[in-house]
């Protein structure tokens, strides 16, 4: 009985040994194809005219099942045919014949259209910054905040901005040779993407790169070189995109922990960097031939701005904005650390505000831009401004808001586009508006204060 038992315990441990293993089931490679201009080719992009009827195809043509969202398409053919008036973005998921799923993302670009900067200008206000994510480090989630989604610009758009600037740090995901990795350009691509898909405009910057583009002589070779090489991909990356997306060049280029008055040599060198970025796009081409690009002033500061800044020669006529940042006055609207919590003609506790960047001064520094800049055929993009929550003083937001009203009505009024920094925090001493995982509104009041008075 024992040996009976001995050799049934061997034949199934053998058998089980020599049945045939479950085989994983993987996506399908999604081989994209477009129809434009009388012919297939193997492209997730294409360039049409306004009007014209663009093919979509992708391949396997057999074996599982097609959905489709975006640009116009809809319902499970595999063959989309679209006629869109606009550049969109449409996505595919291909079921193979063993449910695993794969997308695909398409492009259709159209050209550009005849709108000089400042007519484009009046279409962006007011604006939002998804902060705090794709120029985080060394990640986009390593600074708290979760991946940028579909859900979460949807509901900017919702809200009622129109523009969406997009800070990325690119230059950790490049390699010793300046190649930026492409996983990490596919990412930044799909953000653009959720951005457009949702009626938004994008601009599109290089930002928290002052380690190595740094405004001085010592720097000046290689900093141009590298920011060259970084816009030369991002650029032909989004060359067939329309002038919903805009391109800007550097962020807050300055020497580090020097905030008073540039040098000639710190002038020389960062007009030399917006010079670098317009012809690193306009050399590649396609709509960046025409694209609207955002150059800064030093520091984005706007008294070095009006005192010496240099407008870069342009290829392109009437295509380039300028850059400016707000955040006067400094104790009330960055520092947490400062018991200044007041602002403005509502203020009625001398100990608990500042009087030297008031209604009058705010007023005084935009007409400078205005003057400066707007009038000359110049528009100027605030790329970042804000003020954070002091709860432990003002719970409500009296002052907040009462700032905010003010400071975007003036940057308007003078054909300044305020675009919102919002870092995705909505705690105590921070900028956060949103949810950034939901879209939910964190400061429901404080968003329709900025909507309300950019229009």
């Amino acid at each position: 009985m024992k040996s009976f038992l001995s050799a049934m315990l061997c034949a199934l441990a053998l058998g089980a040994a020599t049945q045939p293993q479950a085989q994983t089931c993987s996506p399908t490679t999604i081989t994209p194809y477009t129809y434009a201009n009388g012919a297939w080719s193997q492209n997730a992009w294409t360039s049409i005219e306004a009007g014209a009827t663009v093919g979509l195809g992708p391949q396997p043509t057999s074996g599982g099942s097609w959905s489709w969202s975006g640009c116009g398409t809809s319902g499970s053919s595999r063959e989309q045919w679209i006629t869109p008036s606009a550049t969109c973005n449409a996505t595919v998921t291909y079921t193979n014949s063993c449910g695993a799923k794969s997308s695909q993302w398409f492009t259709v670009s159209v050209p550009m259209r005849n709108l000089t900067a400042v007519q484009l200008s009046a279409q962006m206000s007011p604006g939002w910054n998804v902060g705090n994510s794709l120029d985080a480090t060394p990640n986009e989630t390593a600074w708290g905040n979760p991946l940028v989604n579909q859900q979460l610009l949807n509901a900017v758009k919702a809200a009622g901005f129109k523009s969406v600037r997009i800070p990325v740090t690119w230059n950790q995901y490049a390699d010793s040779n300046g190649n930026i990795s492409a996983t990490f350009m596919a990412r930044v691509t799909e953000v653009v993407n959720y951005a457009r898909n949702a009626g938004l405009y994008v601009i599109l910057n290089t930002h928290h790169e002052g380690s190595w583009l740094v405004p001085t002589y010592a720097y000046q070779q290689s900093a141009n070189a590298r920011l060259a090489k970084l816009w030369t991909q991002i650029a032909n990356n989004f060359k067939y995109y329309d002038d919903y997306v805009l391109f800007a060049g550097t962020n807050e280029v300055m020497v580090a922990g020097n905030y008073g008055t540039p040098t000639v040599e710190n002038q020389n060198v960062q007009n030399g960097f917006n010079q670098v970025f317009v012809n690193a796009v306009r050399a590649t081409g396609g709509n960046n031939a025409k694209r609207h690009l955002v150059v800064q002033t030093y520091n984005t500061n706007i008294d070095h701005g009006y005192n010496y800044f240099t407008k870069p020669s342009d290829t392109a006529s009437n295509r380039l904005f300028v850059e400016i940042h707000y955040y006067d006055p400094y104790n009330f609207a960055l520092n947490e650390n400062s018991s200044i919590w007041q602002w403005g003609a509502i203020a009625n506790n001398a100990s608990a505000t500042e009087t030297w960047a008031n209604e009058s001064y705010v007023d005084a520094q935009f007409q400078k831009l205005k003057s400066r800049f707007v009038d000359a055929g110049m528009p100027v993009l605030m790329g970042e401004y804000g003020a954070i929550l002091k709860s432990e003083y003002d719970p409500s937001g009296t002052y907040r808001k009462y700032w905010t009203q003010y400071v975007t009505k003036a940057a308007y009024q003078r054909g300044v586009v305020p675009v919102w920094w919002d870092n995705g925090y909505l705690s105590n001493h921070q900028f956060g508006l949103f949810n950034r995982s939901t879209g939910a509104q964190g400061f429901a009041d404080l968003i329709s204060t900025i909507i309300n008075n950019a229009k």
